[in-house]
Protein backbone atom coordinates (compact mmCIF):
# COMPACT_ATOMS: atom_id res chain seq x y z
CA UNK A 1 0.00 0.00 0.00
CA UNK A 2 1.42 3.65 -1.07
CA UNK A 3 2.29 5.44 2.09
CA UNK A 4 -0.44 7.90 0.99
CA UNK A 5 -2.85 5.93 0.88
CA UNK A 6 -1.89 4.33 4.43
CA UNK A 7 -1.80 8.09 5.89
CA UNK A 8 -5.23 8.45 4.47
CA UNK A 9 -6.23 5.09 6.21
CA UNK A 10 -4.75 6.73 9.34
CA UNK A 11 -6.43 9.75 9.30
CA UNK A 12 -9.79 7.99 8.72
CA UNK A 13 -9.32 5.92 11.70
CA UNK A 14 -8.44 8.62 13.58
CA UNK A 15 -11.26 10.79 12.35
CA UNK A 16 -13.64 7.92 13.36
CA UNK A 17 -12.52 7.81 16.88
CA UNK A 18 -12.43 11.23 17.40
CA UNK A 19 -16.24 11.91 15.92
CA UNK A 20 -17.81 8.51 17.26
CA UNK A 21 -15.51 7.83 20.60
CA UNK A 22 -15.26 4.04 21.83
CA UNK A 23 -16.87 4.19 25.52
CA UNK A 24 -17.19 7.66 26.10
CA UNK A 25 -20.03 9.06 28.33
CA UNK A 26 -20.34 7.67 32.13
CA UNK A 27 -20.73 4.35 34.40
CA UNK A 28 -23.12 3.60 36.69
CA UNK A 29 -20.78 1.86 38.53
CA UNK A 30 -17.50 2.83 38.92
CA UNK A 31 -14.65 2.93 41.64
CA UNK A 32 -11.83 5.32 40.24
CA UNK A 33 -12.56 8.64 38.73
CA UNK A 34 -10.07 10.76 37.66
CA UNK A 35 -9.95 14.22 35.81
CA UNK A 36 -7.43 15.65 34.14
CA UNK A 37 -6.58 18.50 31.83
CA UNK A 38 -3.98 20.46 29.23
CA UNK A 39 -4.60 23.96 29.91
CA UNK A 40 -2.54 24.47 27.09
CA UNK A 41 -4.85 24.08 25.02
CA UNK A 42 -8.17 23.55 27.14
CA UNK A 43 -8.48 19.47 27.17
CA UNK A 44 -10.27 18.09 29.43
CA UNK A 45 -11.03 14.50 30.67
CA UNK A 46 -13.18 12.72 32.76
CA UNK A 47 -12.20 9.21 33.38
CA UNK A 48 -14.15 6.61 34.70
CA UNK A 49 -13.54 2.79 35.70
CA UNK A 50 -14.96 0.10 37.74
CA UNK A 51 -11.81 -2.27 38.55
CA UNK A 52 -12.29 -5.56 39.65
CA UNK A 53 -9.51 -7.56 41.53
CA UNK A 54 -7.21 -5.47 39.55
CA UNK A 55 -8.51 -5.92 36.20
CA UNK A 56 -10.41 -2.60 34.18
CA UNK A 57 -14.09 -4.26 34.03
CA UNK A 58 -15.26 -1.83 32.59
CA UNK A 59 -14.50 1.71 31.32
CA UNK A 60 -15.61 5.27 30.38
CA UNK A 61 -14.51 9.24 29.33
CA UNK A 62 -16.44 12.18 29.09
CA UNK A 63 -15.29 15.85 29.03
CA UNK A 64 -14.16 18.14 25.98
CA UNK A 65 -10.61 18.26 23.46
CA UNK A 66 -9.56 18.40 19.91
CA UNK A 67 -9.71 15.67 17.95
CA UNK A 68 -6.50 13.92 19.02
CA UNK A 69 -7.37 14.24 22.49
CA UNK A 70 -10.52 12.23 21.87
CA UNK A 71 -9.47 9.82 19.00
CA UNK A 72 -6.75 8.90 21.66
CA UNK A 73 -9.11 8.92 24.66
CA UNK A 74 -10.78 6.72 22.56
CA UNK A 75 -8.29 4.54 21.15
CA UNK A 76 -7.18 4.58 24.85
CA UNK A 77 -10.25 2.71 26.50
CA UNK A 78 -10.19 -0.10 23.91
CA UNK A 79 -6.58 -0.35 24.53
CA UNK A 80 -6.81 -1.17 28.27
CA UNK A 81 -10.28 -2.65 29.04
CA UNK A 82 -9.97 -6.12 30.11
CA UNK A 83 -6.39 -5.43 31.15
CA UNK A 84 -4.88 -5.28 35.24
CA UNK A 85 -3.59 -2.44 36.35
CA UNK A 86 -0.04 -2.81 35.36
CA UNK A 87 -0.30 -4.22 32.03
CA UNK A 88 -2.87 -0.83 31.41
CA UNK A 89 0.41 1.25 32.80
CA UNK A 90 2.66 -0.49 30.21
CA UNK A 91 0.58 0.52 27.49
CA UNK A 92 0.48 3.94 28.75
CA UNK A 93 4.28 4.49 28.87
CA UNK A 94 4.67 2.68 26.16
CA UNK A 95 2.22 5.27 24.17
CA UNK A 96 4.33 7.92 25.88
CA UNK A 97 7.31 6.73 23.67
CA UNK A 98 5.79 6.29 20.72
CA UNK A 99 4.62 9.76 20.15
CA UNK A 100 7.70 11.05 21.86
CA UNK A 101 8.74 9.64 18.39
CA UNK A 102 10.56 6.64 20.10
CA UNK A 103 10.59 2.63 19.08
CA UNK A 104 8.10 0.57 21.20
CA UNK A 105 7.72 -2.94 22.06
CA UNK A 106 4.84 -4.70 21.04
CA UNK A 107 3.22 -1.93 19.36
CA UNK A 108 0.52 -4.16 18.18
CA UNK A 109 -0.89 -4.31 21.93
CA UNK A 110 -1.54 -0.23 21.19
CA UNK A 111 -4.28 -1.45 18.45
CA UNK A 112 -5.84 1.62 17.05
CA UNK A 113 -3.41 3.99 18.91
CA UNK A 114 -0.70 2.88 17.34
CA UNK A 115 -1.33 4.88 14.42
CA UNK A 116 -1.00 8.13 16.71
CA UNK A 117 2.80 7.54 16.49
CA UNK A 118 2.80 10.38 13.68
CA UNK A 119 1.86 13.00 16.37
CA UNK A 120 5.54 12.91 17.35
CA UNK A 121 6.41 15.19 14.57
CA UNK A 122 3.85 18.19 15.92
CA UNK A 123 5.36 18.20 19.83
CA UNK A 124 2.57 20.57 20.59
CA UNK A 125 0.33 17.82 20.32
CA UNK A 126 1.88 15.69 22.25
CA UNK A 127 0.04 16.76 25.28
CA UNK A 128 -3.00 16.39 23.61
CA UNK A 129 -2.54 12.76 22.83
CA UNK A 130 -1.25 11.72 25.61
CA UNK A 131 -3.47 13.53 28.39
CA UNK A 132 -6.16 10.47 28.23
CA UNK A 133 -3.42 8.01 28.74
CA UNK A 134 -1.70 9.89 31.90
CA UNK A 135 -5.30 9.71 33.62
Amino acid sequence: MALSRLDNLYRQVILDHSSHPHHHGSLEKSNQRIELNNPTCGDVIHLELNMEDDVIQDIAFSGHGCSISTASASMMTEAVLGKTLLEAMVLSENFSQLVQGNDVPELDKLGDAAMLGGVAKFPARIKCATLAWKA
